[in-house]
């Protein structure tokens, strides 16, 4: 592993072996999203791991940036130079020392950041490229940190890439540790999972349950999965459904796919799904609601919300049958 003579895999947001890392962003704004009251208990977690890190650790449940900040919060926390008790919360990190504001800003050299919804030629993707490039990187001991973070980012998205990341992970590297970032579990390789020492976030809608906008219109999809009938009426109307509305839609829906993929088919929504659809369309699901996430959330022009949820109502009608 040492000998191997590829090129380090360049970042995304936080470049893997450059000179001139890229300037970091606010730390106590990257970990915003993972100190919400309802992942108090992850935190927790994460403090009583550090004493002895695991090499593996999945994140999976919550938002695609509480995940994110979860791995940059656990690179600070591994990292973090200010004596023990005295962060701001009496403990590390203190989010102010040097090595906190570049691990959890995002721009550490020892911190990798792998993103498998990146195109395989663009810089910072998880490709099997830059799984190569890094195995030849694990090899030597980190350049600055005390451990090197390297983060994957939906890794489920390439299986490729992480068939070749098993053999980094079949080795001790105790100066190394890795953060998996999924929606669930179920979504990665059973081998992956197996290594790994899970976190589940809670997700946004766990302490509070759908606003009746959103349990209007998942109401109405299990309508329309069910007769095929009532859904393009609603969502032609114009003013009934903006962007973050459809997002929120979407977000329930995701969390309803977990729970039914763990055997937690608890709203009519998951006992639909867990009824009428087997593992293969399950995932194709899994799939289409990624697929909506993301067009909802294009910057600065979203998709039309109401052209998302069509093609997201159609595609789960059709795959119940």
């Amino acid at each position: 592993m040492a000998n191997d003579t590829t090129t380090a895999p360049k970042r995304g947001r936080a470049a893997a072996a450059t000179d001139a890392p890229p300037a970091p962003q606010d730390p106590r704004e990257a970990v915003a999203p993972l100190l919400a009251p309802r992942h108090q208990r992850t935190v927790g977690h994460l403090h009583a791991l550090a004493a002895a890190p695991p090499q593996v650790v999945l994140a999976e449940g919550g938002a695609a940036p509480e995940r994110m900040a979860l791995a940059l919060y656990w690179a600070a926390l591994l990292n973090c130079e200010a004596p023990e008790g005295d962060g701001t919360d009496g403990a590390r990190p203190c989010l102010a020392c040097p090595a906190c504001l570049r691990m959890a800003g995002g721009g550490h050299r020892d911190l990798i950041v792998l993103d498998g919804n990146k195109p395989s030629a663009e810089e910072g993707s998880f490709s099997i490229d830059n799984v190569r490039a890094l195995r030849g990187l694990l090899g030597e001991p980190p350049r600055e940190a005390r451990r090197r973070v390297v983060v994957l980012v939906d890794a489920h998205t390439r299986v490729e890439a992480a068939n070749g990341l098993l053999k980094s992970l079949e080795e001790p590297r105790p100066t190394t540790c890795f953060v998996l970032l999924a929606p669930q579990r179920e979504r990665l390789l059973p081998t992956l999972v197996s290594r790994s020492f899970v976190l589940t976030l809670a997700w946004p809608t766990d302490a509070d349950p759908p606003s009746p906008a959103v349990r209007g219109w998942l109401d109405a999809l299990v309508e329309f999965i069910q007769t095929g009938g009532g859904w393009m009426e609603r969502t032609s109307r114009k003013g009934d459904l903006d962007a973050p509305l459809a997002a929120a839609v979407v977000l329930h829906c995701q969390r309803t796919l977990a729970d039914v993929l763990a055997g937690r088919a608890a709203d009519p929504l998951g006992r639909l799904l867990a009824e009428r659809m087997d593992l293969a369309r399950l995932r194709r699901c899994d799939e289409a609601l990624a697929a909506a996430q993301e067009a909802l959330s294009l910057s600065p022009s979203p998709v039309n919300p109401a052209l998302v949820m069509d093609w997201l109502a159609t595609r789960l009608f059709l795959g119940v049958r």
